[in-house]
């Protein structure tokens, strides 16, 4: 907005005083610099006398103008016909509207060098801009984006002086914004006003009139005779804002006569809330929130003639009951339909992940799954005797994950190990060592039978049952996940305590005196006798006390002293250092991740740390640890690639020496493993392809299932552990590939805009994953403190945005101090808490069995969730399932039966003649005038005083 106050014998010049990109930025005193951003407030006289000047003033739309100076005769000619001003006065008038426009950025660009830049390149770029609907507009700054995304854009007269343009506030701008200028100002020699409402067609790039060459297509002209600068300043801060909002934005570009512009300010005076002038301080400046409305349901105001605003429909559904998930009735009917929906996007799956983001995505990934899958394998090993462990969990993770990621119908989805498949493999295994089978024979026969299963659900189109699965039973399912995570990580972290235990027995008067040495044991157990005779060892002719610490563990001796510890010499400083990498990683790594919204450094800056968060914190503290040498527990990678055990190849056969009859039997034990992967896999798949994440690809929930089944049998018979979804990984994944609006207004938050689907970074994470073996070198030097802290981390930042925890909050909380839920608006707090009680229940008894020996039944414990969550329906209201959970599919078809019987009374009753009464709507002017009502005041009668 730029404004100037003209009086005899001055030499004036427009000055810039705000604009606005989406929130209103004002010049501070002294002209210096801008303003924070702040939301825009107005007195509700200024809108009404705005409303004036629409209705009194010129209005011109779609005027065709190469120049600032053809607009001005045009827009005085329409004076001349209405109220004339006489010629002396139309000259000095005209002079005024083309003197200088004087830029807030000028004194600041003054010292800068000269840009050289093609005003050809300029043009064309102008002309190919793609006008988005919802690009925001302003005042003399204020930038608008057309809606009919036409690049009808003049670009004649485009001398501009690119030394005079702040290019970072052009990298604001969206694409395709164009301008609305507002010019108002107070002129000594004017009687009346001169009002002017302009909309260009095409829109003109007008140089020197806005700080950025961008094409204008609105202008605002405003001048009035001295004494009344503050009321011109606060119409033209109206009609700024306007400009800005969503609904008058779209009115303002589709306006076919004066009455729709009127229509479009009383739509706005509708929805305006008026603060009590007692009650609040004007001079306050609103801080831009961080998440602005939606205007869908203004959109749909009877205040507004019909195809003025264009509303899109609102999708109330939050479930998941899409088409991907109708039964087709035919057999594999649902993996063609996933084929049929994902090839398409195919090659764009590879194409859209050439982003930094996503190599920050797969260096955080492949350093989180290493550790889990190898302490699998560890545990696998200890569990098998060596028949299945690090190295065989290193490959299967790799061969898995890969194929997973090019052939899945949802590759965002991480697959790891699961505790109850660990459990049923020492299950398993000691049913074989008891009878005498082979383990490996009679595991790859269990495996192929699963594999069977998995696809025989597929070819039935089984995985559509996951329309049952509803927020309750992801959540307490994720939720547990997350717990697990994090206990987990303290649990190692303690356990470092039992292998560097503290010594609790220092006196720093006798430290000088402390000792620990190695002696042979006094009193022998029989099987260090036996280890010593199998070894050929003589206790007798070894010299204990010169033996280092490994050699005395080794040939079984003992440790004598002060300074000894149960297993060993104390070793200072390990655990404390421990303890200090691990929550450094997880203080770091947090408060990177949250640098994208720190004040510091630009935005790509700020946006790159945060996507390389975890990968950087990694990097320190491996640089930190080994800079100061302290001997903390690293990461250990096998560095060979061969079956641990010599006795076994990488192909199993499925009978082996085992009976004939294993092969039949064992169908029973792969039914239980089947309802395992079918229930961790779709679990998992159905928080990810939930909509909140805004996922444009689809899903796949048929092709996803047969993948892992396909794998599962591969797997077994090579002799590899089984993988499926990992639900904290998938989500740690998505929530690394998030995308944000790059170009956003000064003030505005970056709009969640969805995840960025692609196949690569899990592609390469089990790439890299499978090349481990040969990455030895590099990998050690990794602590495993560091590693715990990455996976508390994610378990913590997994539990962002589960209503369930927002809820247990609830317990502690005086009503008047607890966050606005919106569910907390529908449904009393009795029955929230009824809700939360039965969620945080099954949650222990999930946790209870997972932890126990009975984790084998896990997965028919998640299954059995959906039917406690069927029996709700008997404790709730519809509406209230509705706020807190999604419904049920039968519940969702009841509540579309019952919408239609609505619509159906609706129609008898208009057919009986019943009258109903319209709330509000007309066309053109209202019959009662609000401006009418306000020419009372001092702006109203200025024109009736001087016609």
């Amino acid at each position: 907005m730029d404004e100037i106050c003209l009086r005899d014998g001055e030499d004036s010049e427009w000055r810039e005083s705000a604009r606005w990109l989406k929130f209103e930025e004002d010049v501070e005193d002294g002209g210096e610099r801008w303003s924070k951003p702040y939301v825009a407030t107005l007195s509700l006289h200024s809108l009404f006398e705005l409303r004036s000047c629409i209705i009194n003033g010129t209005v011109l739309l779609d005027m065709r103008a190469n120049s600032i100076e053809e607009i001005a005769e045009m827009v005085l000619d329409h004076q001349e016909l209405y109220s004339p001003l006489g010629d002396d006065l139309r000259k000095k008038v005209r002079e005024t509207l083309l003197k200088q426009h004087h830029h807030q950025n000028q004194k600041k660009l003054a010292n800068r060098l000269p840009i050289v830049r093609s005003i050809a390149d300029m043009g064309r770029r102008a002309s190919e801009l793609h006008l988005d609907k919802n690009g925001q507009l302003t005042a003399s700054q204020s930038q608008l984006a057309g809606p009919d995304g036409k690049g009808d854009i003049s670009r004649e007269n485009s001398a501009v002086d690119f030394s005079k343009i702040d290019l970072h506030f052009m990298k604001k701008i969206p694409p395709g914004a164009e301008a609305c200028n507002v010019l108002v100002g107070e002129l000594e020699f004017l009687n009346k006003p001169v009002v002017a409402f302009v909309r260009l067609s095409p829109a003109v790039l007008l140089n020197g009139l806005a700080e950025v060459p961008i094409a204008t297509r609105f202008l605002f002209i405003l001048l009035g005779p001295l004494g009344r600068g503050a009321q011109y300043h606060e119409i033209g801060r109206s009609i700024a804002t306007l400009m800005t909002d969503e609904v008058f934005h779209d009115v303002a570009y589709k306006a076919k006569d004066r009455n729709d512009l009127i229509a479009g300010i009383d739509e706005f005076l509708d929805q305006v809330t008026v603060l009590p002038p007692g009650e609040w301080d004007p001079s306050i400046r609103i801080e831009p929130p961080k998440n602005v409305p939606s205007q869908e349901k203004r959109k749909k105001s009877n205040l507004l003639p019909n195809g003025l605003v264009e509303g899109e429909e609102e999708d109330e559904d939050s479930g998941h009951g899409g088409p991907e998930l109708q039964r087709t009735g035919r057999w594999f009917g649902g993996l063609i339909l996933d084929i049929k929906r994902k090839a398409p996007h195919y090659l764009s799956d590879y194409s859209d992940a050439i982003s930094l983001q996503c190599v920050a995505s797969f260096l955080f990934l492949y350093c989180a799954c290493m550790s889990p899958v190898i302490t699998f394998g560890g545990l696998l090993g200890e569990a098998t005797e060596g028949r299945i462990s690090a190295i065989e969990s290193l490959f299967g993770a790799s061969l898995t994950g890969i194929a997973y990621s090019l052939c899945a119908g949802q590759p965002l989805t991480i697959l790891g190990s699961t505790g109850p498949v660990l459990v049923f493999e020492k299950i398993l295994f000691k049913f074989c060592k008891e009878y005498g089978l082979s383990y490996l024979s009679l595991r790859t026969c269990i495996g192929l039978w699963t594999a069977f299963l998995c696809i025989l659900l597929v070819a039935t189109d089984a995985s559509s049952l996951v329309c049952y699965i509803t927020r309750f039973t992801e959540e307490a399912f994720a939720s547990l996940i997350c717990i697990i995570f994090i206990y987990e990580a303290l649990e190692k972290l303690l356990h470092l305590g039992e292998l560097y235990p503290f010594n609790k027995n220092n006196n720093l008067d006798k430290l000088t005196t402390y000792s620990c040495a190695c002696v042979e044991p006094s009193d022998p157990t029989n099987g260090t006798v036996k280890f010593w005779e199998v070894n050929n060892i003589t206790a007798s002719e070894i010299y204990w006390e010169a033996l280092e610490v490994k050699d005395c563990i080794e040939k079984r001796g003992e440790f004598v002293g002060t300074a000894c510890g149960p297993q060993g010499p104390y070793v200072p400083d390990v655990l404390f250092w421990c303890v200090i990498l691990f929550f450094s990683t997880v203080v770091m790594s947090a408060f990177l991740k949250e640098f994208k919204f720190s004040n510091y450094f630009p935005t790509k800056v700020r946006s790159i740390i945060s996507d390389f968060a975890v990968f950087i914190t990694i990097l320190t503290m491996v640089l930190v640890d080994y800079a100061l040498g302290i001997p903390s527990p690293k990461l250990k990678v096998p560095n060979v690639f061969k079956p641990t055990r010599d006795d076994r190849g990488w192909l199993i056969s499925p009978l082996g020496p085992n009976p004939w009859w294993t092969a039949v039997i064992t169908v029973i034990p792969a039914l239980l493993c089947t309802i395992l992967i079918f229930m961790d896999q779709q679990i998992t798949a159905v928080i990810i392809n939930r909509k909140e994440n805004k996922l444009k690809k689809g899903c796949g929930y048929h092709l996803d299932l047969l993948m892992v089944g396909i794998m599962l049998g591969v797997c077994s018979v090579m002799g590899l552990p089984w993988f499926v979804a990992a639900t904290v990984l998938s989500i740690t994944h998505v929530n690394s590939l998030k995308l944000e609006s790059e170009c956003s207004a000064p003030g505005e938050q970056p709009k969640f805009l969805g995840i960025r689907e692609q196949r690569v970074t899990g592609l390469m994470i089990f790439m890299l994953m499978g090349s481990s073996v040969f990455m030895t070198s590099v990998l050690k030097f990794i602590p495993m403190p560091v590693l715990y802290g990455v996976f508390l981390y994610m378990g913590a930042s997994s539990l962002r945005g589960i209503q369930f925890f927002d809820r247990l909050t609830l317990f502690g909380m005086p009503g008047k101090h607890q966050p606005d839920f919106v569910y907390l608006r529908h449904v009393p707090l009795r029955k929230v808490h009824l809700f939360t009680i039965i969620q945080l229940s099954c949650l222990i008894l999930l946790w209870v069995i997972k932890t126990s020996r009975a984790a084998i039944v896990f997965p028919m414990m998640v299954l059995a969730l959906v039917f406690i969550r069927k029996l709700m329906d008997c404790i709730f209201t519809k509406r209230e399932l509705s706020w807190l959970d999604d419904l049920m599919p039968e519940s969702k078809k009841k509540k579309l039966e019952d919408a239609e019987e609505e619509e159906e009374q609706s129609i008898l009753a208009e057919d009986e003649g019943v009258v109903q009464v319209p709330l509000g709507g007309y066309k053109g002017i209202p019959i009662i005038n609000i401006t009418d009502e306000m020419s009372k005041g001092s702006f109203g009668n200025t024109w009736n005083a001087n016609d």
